[in-house]
């Protein structure tokens, strides 16, 4: 590390403790739960060893922070749970990003995870943390007692400090970090030790996120900032229809061009490694490869695909596998009053992160280890795969965490990443990889493109008795999750199946994955129905649906959020839908209006009441379900990767649009639902919804339904003419 050139140098983890001269805690994860070490004795104990608080003398307070950021405010999030239980001035507080290391900073039993998805951070480590803050504590609190000679029960806390009431006398943290021994295990703590809410200090109030400043000044690290002495820059140009191998390409050419220093073969693409980027840049225009026909995606055409091929998949349920089937459905369906039909189509969806992806790589033959940059939502998984594609053990990748400029999914697979290291290894060079936004995308991992036949019936009394919905596409469980009707409406027989495609195309968890277009599917045949049955659509899914306890409150609370019933302008609608992802419950209304000419939709105002259990930090959940509000209008208006030949036929923002901020609601409004219950994910619950709503809201305003995510002007006038 110290021969690395950072743009932000702050304080190292190395040099403050070498400045400190309190004691550290090294708070482990041992085989029977949490354990207290010596900072020393806990960095060599073993594998399931590492410090997540130490307290200096003066007082100032390190947590270290396992949440990966991407600007989501998780950093800050997680260890505010620890800080609460463990009685801290957040002022104090410095948060230093946990080395990526599962075995002792990740979540979970049995084999640990760091990974952060379907923004889950603050739920996957809620519990954990507060263990580990009640543990601290009651190691302060039992030194102080030793100190004082008292009994450990008489006294208590406030923020940094010891209180024995009876003598009016106090310690600071940082006192007694000065004075106290530290034990060899952790005093236990269970889940009836910690706090109740009614206490919480910081949970549940704002704290400044740790990131922002940096993120302000400019100082912040992201891996597209590292800087290594001697590195050079490579980029990947790899094949058109996807996963082709590379066979020969024009060499002598390239070699000869200004600044290139060597060309890399990979398993599926070309690398020219330059000593300036911009040099990179010319030799990737300049680079002409011939390609193997070895490719699964050779030949594929995605509207044919979806238009015809899934069209006939439609028509054959021998084809299916079962996802869930409660009940009788083909009983239900037998004695069914009425019987409701209608196909969703929704097209591939594109990750659209600000920052490209890129890392930085140095490969040590000596030591036989490689270094790696880079902004990972999984730091360890990560870690893994570079291990096992350079054929090196876990420990032999030395990984340093940095900010992303956005993920949503994407930055949980380090295929990019892995081609830095390879680069880096085949050139004994350090190596910035980049990949153009126009490799990003030609190479995308992407949200697969799905059809979906719904069938409901309505039994004699009126009420929804049963629901069949098949969904047609590739990826397995990237199509079928979010199809989770029995948390929200109690539907008595259930019929949901997969029939799966196979397309060669690569494929990615994408922000709140396959919920957005499953609820638009749902959400828009409940409209449908309750039309048809001429009665209001919140009315409907009371009297009809057998809404449960969750779906039935954040229902009442949307609706008076957006005074449901009320009359809006000339020329504006609204629509429903409910809205679920990990774990989380809403309910979401928006406003819009139409230009009939153009085609275009225009979202006014957004409504969304959320159950997300307790609110850790509410300014930043609130931000995380505007920006779901926002990332999800864009890919219902405007977000569409097509696939032609076997190659994506977009290339970057001037084809493949995404909402500008001059097109993004007057107003969101967001309220959560006060629960005493753990947390769940909230950063993906503000997108499931949108596509619902928008479309239902398009029918009450014209009458008209959509069928086809995203709501393209020329699929609305289309829409109008039917």
């Amino acid at each position: 590390m110290d021969t690395i050139e950072r743009k932000h140098a702050g304080i190292s983890r190395r040099g403050f403790l070498g400045g400190t001269a309190g004691f550290s805690f090294a708070v482990v994860m041992g085989a029977n739960g949490f354990v207290l070490l010596p900072e020393a004795q806990g960095s060599t104990a073993g594998q399931a060893i590492g410090a997540w608080v130490r307290i200096a003398a003066d007082g100032r307070i390190t947590i270290v922070t396992p949440a990966a950021e991407m600007g989501q405010g998780s950093m800050t999030g997680v260890p505010v749970a620890l800080a609460e239980e463990m009685d801290v001035d957040w002022s104090t507080v410095t948060l230093e990003m946990a080395p990526a290391d599962p075995r002792i900073y990740g979540y979970g039993t049995g084999r640990k995870s760091m990974g952060i998805y379907g923004s889950r951070a603050v739920m996957m480590y809620f519990d954990q943390m507060r263990l580990a803050g009640a543990q601290v504590r009651k190691v302060l609190l039992n030194a102080a007692a030793t100190h004082w000679g008292v009994d450990a029960g008489s006294l208590t806390t406030e923020p940094n400090t010891v209180v024995h009431a009876a003598s009016g006398r106090l310690l600071g943290y940082g006192e007694i970090a000065s004075l106290a021994s530290i034990p060899a295990r952790m005093p236990a703590v269970t889940m009836d030790d910690l706090k109740p809410k009614t206490a919480f200090r910081l949970i549940g109030h704002p704290v400044p996120r740790a990131d922002i400043p940096a993120k302000v000044d400019g100082t912040a690290q992201y891996s597209i900032d590292v800087q290594v002495p001697g590195m050079v820059y490579a980029s990947t140009v790899h094949s058109p229809v996807q996963l082709a191998t590379p066979l020969r390409w024009n060499e002598a050419e390239i070699r000869a061009m200004n600044g290139v220093s060597d060309i890399v073969k990979l398993d599926r693409g070309v690398a020219v490694v330059a000593d300036t980027f911009e040099h990179v840049i010319a030799a990737r225009d300049a680079l002409n490869v011939e390609w193997g026909d070895d490719s699964a995606a050779r030949g594929y055409d995605s509207e044919t695909a979806l238009f015809e091929t899934y069209a006939d998949m439609a028509k054959d349920p021998a084809q299916g596998s079962p996802v869930n089937r409660t009940g009788d459905a083909p009983a239900a369906f037998a004695g069914a009053a009425k019987v409701f039909r209608a196909e969703y189509r929704s097209d591939y969806g594109y990750h659209a992160q600000m920052e490209p992806l890129n890392a930085v790589a140095r490969y040590d033959a000596a030591a036989n280890t490689v270094e790696i940059w880079e902004g990972t939502q999984a730091p360890g998984s990560s870690r893994a795969a570079i291990a096992s594609a350079l054929g090196l053990g876990f420990d032999q990748v030395i990984h340093h965490q940095q900010y992303m400029g956005g993920a949503f999914g994407r930055r949980s697979a380090p295929d990019y990443t892995i081609e830095a290291a390879l680069v880096s290894r085949a050139t004994g060079k350090p190596v910035k990889m980049i990949w153009t936004r126009e490799e990003d995308i030609a190479y995308g991992m992407f949200r697969p493109q799905t059809l979906q036949c719904v069938e409901t019936a309505l039994d004699t009394d009126g009420r929804v008795s049963a629901w069949r919905q098949c969904v047609i596409g590739d990826g397995g469980g990237l199509i079928t999750s979010g199809i989770k009707i029995e948390r929200y409406y109690g539907i008595p027989n259930l019929d949901l199946e997969l029939r799966g495609a196979s397309h060669g195309i690569r494929l990615k968890h994408w922000r709140a994955v396959a919920h957005p277009f499953n609820m638009f599917a749902i959400e828009s045949m409940v409209d449908e129905m309750a039309a048809a049955e001429g009665q209001d659509p919140l009315a409907f899914r009371r009297e009809r649906l057998a809404l449960t306890p969750r779906a039935k409150d954040v229902f009442d609370r949307v609706e008076a959020m957006s005074r449901w019933g009320e009359k809006r302008p000339e020329g504006r609608a609204l629509g429903l839908s409910v809205s679920e992802r990990s774990g989380s419950l809403g309910a979401g209304v928006v406003e819009i209006s139409l230009d009939r000419h153009s085609g275009k939709i225009r979202v006014h105002k957004v409504w969304v009441a959320v159950d997300g259990g307790i609110v850790v930090q509410p300014d930043m959940a609130r931000a995380n379900v505007e920006s779901g509000v926002i990332y999800g209008l864009s890919s219902v208006l405007k977000e569409r990767a097509t696939i032609r030949d076997g190659a994506v036929e977009q290339s970057n923002f001037h084809d493949y649009e995404v909402l500008r901020m001059s097109e993004a609601p007057e107003e969101i409004h967001v309220d959560f639902l006060e629960r005493d219950t753990r947390p769940t994910g909230l950063g993906e619950i503000g997108n499931p919804f949108v596509g619902g709503a928008v479309a239902n809201a398009f029918h009450a305003l014209t009458g008209k339904r959509l069928y086809h995510m995203p709501f393209t002007p020329e699929r609305v006038l289309a829409a109008l003419k039917a």
